[in-house]
């Protein structure tokens, strides 16, 4: 497919810092796929000095599969295309003599992190699991924002900010002691590592002399300074974003970063991409007359060569009941006349909470469907087991994979045992696999329990001592085999069949592990170490990604929608108090819950459905909702509300009979 004139220049653009605004549905991924093979083959940039960076796993691999197809694998070898936060990993894995960190460092997961604040905190806040909440995300934010606990400690807070920041600084000090690192470290460390060693620096602007950001509306804090920092001087960088699109600011994305683009970089050039490729004229003219509400820094309205299209359609529900009725009424009724599959609807809704009554009437009438965000491979437990036993094989010091695993197949070492063995580790300020060797846990622990940790511990050096012989492939397939995990399944599952399914996992597992130790054309052998951090990276990255592409109707979030794109679109619960969010209302945020809207719009390709309900439980009240003020931000002419339809003439309704026939004819003959 040629590219435009927009995509084309955004392509040959290589002497200077550029941003690309690209619309959504604009081919945005198309531009970055060509940048890289224009940079190889027209510009002689050899394929190992250029990185291309996104946010999810899945886009990498599309990207990077692409490319593939467009260079070809001798081409593209040595590539960087990888999410933040596994470049961050790598710069880690180069630099832990630097920073200071001992090679075999292990990944916190988000619960990992957790478990160890709740382990920190139980003196002051006794496992409050909100308390909890707020204060992991606190320090998430401290991390995304640079600040480290000692930088905390110079600044005034206020009184629970300074319980927070000394949290922060246990916390810190833990994870330092069992030689781990969490999510957020993985952005922060390289970044301030990059800011203050000028070599170190230099070193990694002359690995990667072109760099490619996708999504850059939605990076924080860290993640704009660790471009800027790989960018250096020379700034030969190209960043794809859509200020439109920026609906994070929860989890720290800061769309100004655009902005400081053009500040820090002031021969920034900005080439915008229009015309969209995915959605009929009437869905783009809407969301365009929409999205002009809200401030701008760059102009854009998106453009489609493609047909006009049908109204957007406004549908008005008595209550929630009500209006999941209609919405599978309307969906098997335009299924019907349009001869189309269950996996051509989607569902979006403003908050999970919402999907439960469309799951029931979904149910009643025997339709497929999917939610998006359901438990991700890794977190299945067999998975979880096994993953937690790799962890300590490479890394010792990582307590919270030798609780998990200790009594794992069941090996008679209870409670207060293991209670027993904590006590001694952190009187003797070890780790608890260290204080397994102690000789004085003798005094503490006795009989079956002593025996069966003395086991355990001794069975794992001598596994991490092989590792470390070289054999990791042997080690891993010699640890399942010998840890008796397979029977223990077989006696503790529900069924013979749940049993055998979770050994295919751990067997699907093995083959991933493997693969990554041997390496391929295109990617190197790993370390076993480098192989459990990739896989705990993955298991973050991935939650909530979903290949599966069976008949289904698809229902997921507005937040989790973008990206995505479908035939057919229901806008579910267009209410203010919804969308707009109440608490958005409140904190007077309604740009971002507009560009929200935007988004969800955006993602039909044909059809765009908006319903909303007369009256609505909500915390044990009903409430009478006002229609989303978005609504009536569209151009009216383009949006047909159910109450102002005029009805059918005689030739139409004709004309949708011999529709509606004709499609009954097709599907008894394929019976």
């Amino acid at each position: 497919m040629k590219l435009n004139p927009g995509q084309n220049e955004a392509v040959n653009y290589i002497s200077g810092p550029c941003l690309v605004l690209a619309g959504a549905g604009s081919g945005k991924t198309r531009v970055i796929t060509n940048k890289i093979a224009y940079l190889v083959r027209q510009c002689d940039v050899p394929a190992r000095y250029i990185a291309a960076v996104t946010f999810t796993n899945k886009a990498a691999r599309e990207m990077k599969e692409r490319v593939g197809q467009t260079l070809g694998k001798k081409e593209a070898r040595g590539l960087k295309v990888s999410t933040f936060h596994t470049l961050g990993l790598n710069i880690i894995k180069s630099e832990v003599k630097t920073l200071g960190i001992k090679p075999g460092f292990s990944l916190f997961d988000d619960k990992d992190s957790l478990a160890l604040l709740k382990d920190l905190t139980a003196t002051e806040l006794d496992g409050d699991k909100e308390l909890l909440n707020l204060l992991q995300s606190r320090i998430s934010s401290w991390k995304n924002d640079l600040i480290l606990p000692e930088n905390l400690a110079k600044t005034s807070l206020s009184a629970s900010d300074a319980e927070f920041a000394e949290f922060y600084q246990r916390y810190h000090n833990n994870l330092r002691a069992y030689n781990a690192l969490d999510f957020d470290d993985l952005i922060l460390l390289p970044t301030l590592l990059l800011k203050s060693n000028e070599t170190v620096r230099q070193k990694w602007q002359m690995k990667i002399r072109y760099l490619l950001v996708d999504e850059y509306q939605d990076t924080n804090t860290s993640q704009y300074e660790l471009v800027r920092l790989l960018a250096g001087e020379r700034a030969r960088f190209t960043v794809v974003g859509d200020d439109d699109q920026s609906i994070y600011s929860w989890r720290g994305a800061r769309p100004q970063n655009l902005v400081l683009l053009q500040k820090d970089f002031p021969s920034l050039r900005v080439i915008k991409l229009e015309q969209n490729y995915r959605s009929s004229g009437r869905i783009l003219h809407c969301a365009n007359i929409l999205i002009q509400n809200n401030p701008h820094v760059f102009e854009k309205r998106l453009f489609s060569e493609l047909s006009y299209g049908e109204p957007l359609k406004v549908i008005i529900a008595k209550n929630e009941e009500h209006e999941a009725e209609r919405v599978v009424a309307e969906m098997l009724a335009h299924k019907f006349m349009n001869a189309t599959h269950f996996k051509d609807y989607a569902i979006l809704y403003r908050g999970n909470f919402q999907s439960r009554v469309f799951e029931k009437f979904l149910m009643s009438n025997r339709i497929p469907y999917k939610i998006s965000g359901g438990m991700s491979f890794f977190g299945r437990t067999e998975v979880k087991d096994i993953m937690a036993y790799l962890r300590l094989l490479v890394n010792q010091d990582d307590d919270n994979a030798l609780l998990r695993v200790i009594n794992t197949p069941t090996r008679g070492i209870g409670r207060v045992s293991l209670e027993k063995l904590g006590n001694l580790a952190n009187k003797n300020k070890l780790s608890m696999f260290a204080a397994a060797f102690d000789a004085q846990l003798q005094e503490h622990v006795s009989g079956k329990a002593l025996v069966s940790i003395e086991q355990f511990s001794r069975w794992i050096v001598e596994l991490s001592d092989q590792v470390h012989r070289g054999d990791g492939i042997a080690t891993v397939r010699d640890m399942i085999k010998t840890m008796g995990y397979e029977e223990w399944l077989y006696e503790t599952s529900t069924s013979p069949k749940a049993a055998e399914m979770a050994m295919g996992n751990i067997s699907t597992l093995f083959g991933w592990i493997s693969d990554m130790l041997e390496g391929t054309e295109l990617d190197p052998p790993m370390s076993l170490q480098e192989v459990v951090n990739r896989l705990i990276l993955r298991d973050m990255m991935e939650r909530g990604e979903d290949q599966d592409e069976s008949d289904q109707v698809q229902l997921m979030t507005l937040h989790a929608s973008k990206g995505l794109e479908f035939p057919y679109v229901f806008m579910v619960g267009m209410e203010e108090g919804l969308l707009p969010h109440k608490s958005s209302i409140e904190e007077d945020n309604i740009d971002e819950e507009r560009r929200l809207a935007y988004v969800g719009i955006t993602r039909a390709q044909r059809n765009l459905f908006f319903t909303l309900v007369k009256e609505r439980r909500q915390f044990g009240e009903l409430i009478n909702p006002e229609p989303s003020r978005f609504l009536y931000e569209l151009p009216q002419d383009d949006v047909l509300w159910e109450h102002k339809k005029n009805k059918d003439s005689a030739d139409v309704r004709q004309q949708k009979g011999q529709v509606g026939i004709a499609n009954l004819r097709n599907m008894l003959a394929k019976k």
